[in-house]
């Protein structure tokens, strides 16, 4: 009886010191979740409820679109071991060159789109090849890019702005996905969920998403338990996809009883999903990693390090370029000043995320996450009237904290 409580003592120390080894080796990602999870609770509770309204939801997204595009090329930039600083003025004269074509010379829309996104990656191009192949550091090389591009969007622009834009361009960031589903199905659950109106499409979405996260990690735990693989424990697992699949449904909830999903959430999801698996799954994703983690092995162990520095610039620049039709597409007009300063939100985005300073290390669903939470940030002290001048201050000071504990979690890891 004894040697069995014994046992029982033993195997429960095991599990707790399990717990806890597994806690402080992955305390970034769920440090991450965890601060959203409290921001989030935070405002929705000092806003009496005003946050998560259906109209608040559908605007946070819509606001941080062209962030979260962004987020996914600098986490590329970032990983490999370099930065770049001229992102937003690359978004605003792209936005400004789309106007130009559109609204001044009356291009075809489809044209002016694929033409913007070319002439982004050839930006991208231009400045990756300095940085890659003439060893200029990153730093230097998109500074200037910020600077000369800012110069070309007053230049074309000739310091005014030029919209507005046809409505088959605003769709891009302002449309909305048409329900699918028979009328009858939403005026059922209307009555249900005693809401004035419910898009089916956004909620079943929801839905399958969230069931399909869930079937996806169950099949991934029983593949690591296959293969002797070490996994998360079973409470943590059931603990972190119960809380992602609420939210998921929840959000496609709340943007079902107001206009379904837009335009540019399908954009989000569709690049996110495609960088996710890149950046994990693939071997140019895993060699990104590996350059930035340590150079002069990657150069040795055989890897074309001055490619993967190119390429990840070149795709930055396309991705700038994207975002800045979305910004173009949302406010329906292209200003001079589109863009300026949007790199630090980028870049606080990805760090916030988990990236590290000095590269090899941060996830695309980290920057995502990063993204939303500076988005949440902003539109928390907006509804509580907090001025622009403290807004920069507080998230200057999340900036810093996120930095901090990167720093903190190398010392005490090596």
């Amino acid at each position: 009886m004894a040697a069995a409580d014994s046992d029982q003592i033993e195997g429960a120390e095991k599990q707790t010191k399990g717990v806890g080894a597994y806690l402080a080796s992955h305390l970034r990602e769920y440090g991450l979740l965890l601060a959203l999870i409290v921001i989030m609770v935070f405002f929705q509770s000092v806003t009496e409820g005003t946050l998560l309204r259906a109209v608040n939801v559908t605007n946070l997204l819509l606001q941080n679109s062209y962030i979260v595009i962004m987020a996914l090329g600098m986490l590329v930039v970032i990983v490999s071991g370099n930065i770049d600083l001229s992102v937003g003025s690359v978004m605003g004269f792209i936005g400004a060159l789309a106007a130009v074509m559109i609204v001044n010379f009356d291009q075809n829309i489809y044209v002016t789109i694929i033409a913007c996104l070319v002439i982004g990656g050839l930006i991208g191009a231009a400045q990756g090849y300095w940085v890659a192949y003439w060893r200029i550091p990153s730093f230097i090389v998109t500074l200037a890019g910020m600077l000369v591009f800012r110069g070309l969007s007053l230049w074309l622009l000739e310091g005014q702005s030029v919209g507005p834009f046809p409505r088959e361009f605003q769709i891009i960031a302002n449309g909305f996905v048409p329900d699918i589903f028979p009328a009858g199905i939403g005026e059922t659950l209307v009555g249900i969920f005693d809401a004035r109106k419910v898009n089916v499409l956004a909620l079943f979405s929801g839905v399958v998403t969230a069931a399909l996260i869930v079937w996806m990690g169950m099949r991934q735990r029983a593949r690591n338990k296959a293969y002797g693989i070490e996994d998360e424990p079973a409470s943590f697992f059931a603990a972190r996809t119960f809380i992602v699949a609420a939210a998921l449904i929840f959000i496609t909830f709340k943007l079902s009883t107001f206009r379904g999903l837009p335009n540019v959430l399908i954009t989000m999801a569709v690049l996110t999903v495609i960088y996710a698996f890149l950046t994990s799954s693939t071997v140019i994703g895993r060699r990104v990693y590996a350059l930035g983690g340590n150079q002069k092995a990657a150069k040795l162990s055989g890897i074309n390090t001055e490619r993967l520095t190119f390429l990840a610039f070149t795709n930055m620049g396309v991705l700038a370029a994207a975002a800045g039709l979305v910004f173009a597409a949302r406010l329906n007009t292209a200003t001079p000043k589109a863009g300026f300063a949007l790199e630090l939100d980028v870049i606080a985005a990805v760090f916030i995320g988990g990236a590290s300073m000095s590269g090899g290390v941060g996830t695309i669903i980290g920057a995502v996450v990063g993204a939303f939470l500076m988005g949440v940030l902003n539109n928390g002290m907006s509804i509580m009237g907090i001025g622009i001048d403290y807004q920069q201050m507080i998230k200057g000071l999340v900036l810093l904290a996120a930095v901090i504990f990167d720093v903190y979690n190398k010392q005490k890891q090596g």
